[in-house]
Parts: structure tokens; C-alpha cells; sequence
């Protein structure tokens, strides 16, 4: 806290002293007149890229609906995918218990359920009617009955007993089969410390020290790639055709302006704008969804930077193409949908038949997730990941050569 109040207070006295020193200097005619340093043919050239990507820069802060979808938009499905899959820390099972045993025993087993963090007990079922409908619409997983005799010392017996049933529908056989499971390991527990008997197998666990992803880290990089995916094909489509309409890339025709300069200044724009959306994410998703980065920060920028580049030349060839937005939005659609949906944006790749990841992996979006979650889940560098960096690179040629030959002033 100290030292961030150290760097306010100077920044804050930098910001008066540049105003003091400001107002002091010679305005107008008052100020000498300095002769204009000459500029190279080249010099001149990366001027004027300069001039339009610093117009870019300024056109988006300036614009609250792209300031919308550029930061907050991808903040969105950030928290809704992050409320989903952050918070998971192992299975679960949504289940309803009906009690008709009046025994202690079974009052204090389902107490000890209840404490577990892997059973969420739906306390406001007391009927089967209630039960078996929650059951029909997915609500629950399962319906665990207690009967009369549960818990209840028979005569003979120095110890309690009975049987649960689990109550389960057609479309939930797989959970109430692992909840069954569940519940088997629970009850033999009790009874190893209720008979007191020597086990000749058991099974155990142990943990590897080997890295391992969450279901988050999976979803965080295929975030990236939705957002690396509607700022570099959505913003060119959206800002291309109207500035044809307004007339203003047929004026920029009539200048020295090449086209190669305008793309230029408009990736290094998008470049930058992009990394700083994508920065607003890590940062969010670090501090409330712990995110943990375990790659390179620095080779990360770099691949996601070297990404929207890529991903921009879909838009640029789109947006150049098209006349209006009538021709870009339906070619677009065409485009982005599949590269959403498998390039595993929203679950992961390996989830597909074999026969469809062998297809997908050559999709533009693809090597951008696995590289990025290479990079930042394995710790992996630059190096390693040669063949996503070479489908990118191949996309790379292609896509730019397409937008060169298909752009159109109007």
C-alpha cells in the first residue's frame, strides 16, 4: 500500500508539473518556427501507418458500443462459463431422501450426508409424487429411501441394520449407478467400525506430481479463442462495410494510401486493443476464478498477439469483400459458427469422434486454443508447439493472399 501511494502522489505531480511547464511555453506566433525535417520515401510510409493506427486506437475508445464488445462482452461469458465450471471441485449429486424409519441411527446417517460436500440434498422433497416429478425434468440425480426397518436393532443383532434404495429414472441409470457406488463406500465404512473384520484386497489412491487441468483452465483458453474470434473477424465486418457506405475508404483511394499499409495499421491496432481485452481476462479470471498461469506471460502475449493477427485476416477478407452489411453478416456466419463449435471453444476437442479432431485440428480457430492452452495450463514454450504455429502460419499466407486480392475501396 505504501509504495502505491508513492506512485500516485508522482504521478500526480508529473500530471501538474507537465501542465505548469505546458502553460509557460510560447504559443502562436510567439514560438520560433522550427524547419520541417524531410522524411524518406520508407519514413514517410510507416508515418502514415502510424497516423492510422493511432486513429484506430482513438476511434475505439471513443466508441461505447466497441468498447462493449471488446472488454466487456467476453467479461460476460467469462463469469456465466466461469460460474459453471469455477466453482466445480468433483462430482456432485442433486438427491432427495425420504425417511421412514424413526430410528436414531438413521436420523444421524443422513445428518453425516448431509455435512458431505458431495451430495446436495433437496430438503423441500417429503413425498415420492414430488420426488418422481423433480426426478422427469432432471432436477435430481436420484431418490435415496430410508425404509421403517433402517437402522433398527433386530433381535439377535448387537448392531443396527438395514438397507437404503436408491430410486432412480431411465435417463439418470449412469449417476444413480455411481451414486449407489457412493453410498456402498459410505455404509462400508460404518460397517468396518461397527464388525471389526480383516479386508485381504483394498484399493488406494495416490497423487502424481504431475501438472493436471480443471474443467476452467479448459474453458479459459477456448474463451480466449471466442474472443480473439469476434474481434478479428466481427470488428472488420462491421467497420469495413460502413465506411464503404460513408464513402470514406473511396476518398482514402484517392490518396498515396496502399492497401497494404491500411491493413497494416488496422492489424497493429486490432494487435493491441486485442492483447488488452484478452489482459482484462486473465486478470479476472485470476482473481476470482483462480486461474493458474503456468506458462511464460511473455511468450503468451506474443502467441495471442501473433492469433489475432491471423484471426483478423478472415475479417479483413470478409469486411474488404463484402459491399455492405447484407453480403459480410450471412458469409460471416458461414465462417465463424463451425470454428465456435469445433474448435473447441466451449469443450474440449478430445470429446469429439476421433475422425472429427483429425478434421478440426486444421481449422483457424483450433491451433489458436491448443497453443494458448499449452502455453498457459503445460507451461509449454514457443518451441513446443511447432505445429500449431505452423497450421497458423499456413493460415497465415493464405487468408492475407484472399484479402489482398478481394478488397475493394467501395
Amino acid at each position: 500500500m505504501r509504495l502505491l501511494e508513492i506512485i500516485i502522489i508522482a504521478a500526480l505531480v508529473l500530471r501538474v508539473g507537465w501542465r505548469i511547464y505546458r502553460r509557460r511555453q510560447p504559443t502562436g506566433s510567439q514560438a520560433p518556427a522550427k524547419p520541417k525535417r524531410s522524411l524518406s520515401p520508407w519514413q514517410r510510409k510507416w508515418f502514415t501507418i502510424w497516423v492510422f493506427f493511432s486513429v484506430n486506437i482513438r476511434r475505439l475508445f471513443r466508441d461505447r458500443l466497441a468498447l462493449f464488445f471488446t472488454f466487456l462482452f467476453p467479461l460476460i461469458f467469462l463469469f456465466v462459463f466461469g460460474g459453471l465450471s469455477g466453482k466445480g471441485g468433483g462430482t456432485t449429486f442433486n438427491v432427495a431422501i425420504i425417511n421412514k424409519s424413526q430410528a436414531p441411527y438413521a436420523k444421524q446417517f443422513i445428518a453425516q450426508l448431509d455435512k458431505q460436500k458431495v451430495f446436495k440434498i433437496d430438503k423441500s422433497v417429503t413425498s415420492f409424487a414430488v420426488a418422481n416429478d423433480k426426478m422427469g425434468r432432471g432436477e435430481l440425480d436420484a431418490t435415496i429411501e430410508f425404509p421403517q426397518d433402517f437402522g433398527v436393532v433386530r433381535p439377535g443383532q448387537a448392531n443396527p441394520s438395514g438397507q437404503a434404495i436408491v430410486h432412480y429414472t431411465q435417463n439418470s441409470q449412469s449417476a444413480a449407478t455411481t451414486l449407489t457406488s457412493v453410498l456402498q463406500a459410505e455404509v462400508q465404512g460404518i460397517n468396518t467400525k461397527l464388525v471389526h473384520t480383516t479386508t485381504p484386497f483394498t484399493v488406494t489412491s495416490k497423487q502424481t506430481n504431475e501438472r493436471s487441468l480443471s474443467s476452467f483452465d479448459y474453458t479459459f483458453t477456448g474463451l480466449l479463442g471466442f474472443a480473439i474470434l469476434g474481434a478479428g473477424i466481427f470488428g472488420p465486418i462491421n467497420v469495413f462495410p460502413e465506411l464503404k457506405k460513408m464513402g470514406i475508404l473511396r476518398r482514402l483511394h484517392t490518396t498515396p494510401l496502399r492497401v497494404w499499409q491500411y491493413f497494416l495499421s488496422v492489424m497493429l491496432g486490432n494487435a493491441v486493443s486485442g492483447l488488452m481485452s484478452l489482459a482484462v481476462m486473465f486478470v479476472v479470471a485470476i482473481a476470482l476464478f483462480h486461474l493458474k498461469v503456468v506458462g511464460n506471460y511473455l511468450e503468451l502475449a506474443v502467441f495471442l498477439a501473433f492469433s489475432i493477427i491471423v484471426i483478423l485476416g478472415i475479417g479483413l477478407a470478409i469486411g474488404g469483400w463484402a459491399r455492405n452489411e447484407r453480403q459480410a453478416a450471412p458469409l460471416a456466419n458461414i465462417v465463424v459458427f463451425p470454428m465456435m463449435f469445433l474448435s473447441g471453444t466451449f469443450f474440449p476437442r478430445f470429446l469429439m469422434p476421433h475422425w472429427l479432431q483429425n478434421i478440426t485440428t486444421f481449422m483457424p480457430l483450433s491451433p489458436v486454443i491448443d497453443g494458448a492452452r499449452l502455453i498457459a495450463t503445460e507451461g509449454k514454450h514457443l518451441t513446443d508447439i511447432g505445429p500449431q504455429l505452423g497450421i497458423m502460419a499456413a493460415w497465415l499466407v493464405l487468408v492475407y493472399a484472399i484479402a489482398f486480392r478481394v478488397f475493394r475501396w467501395e
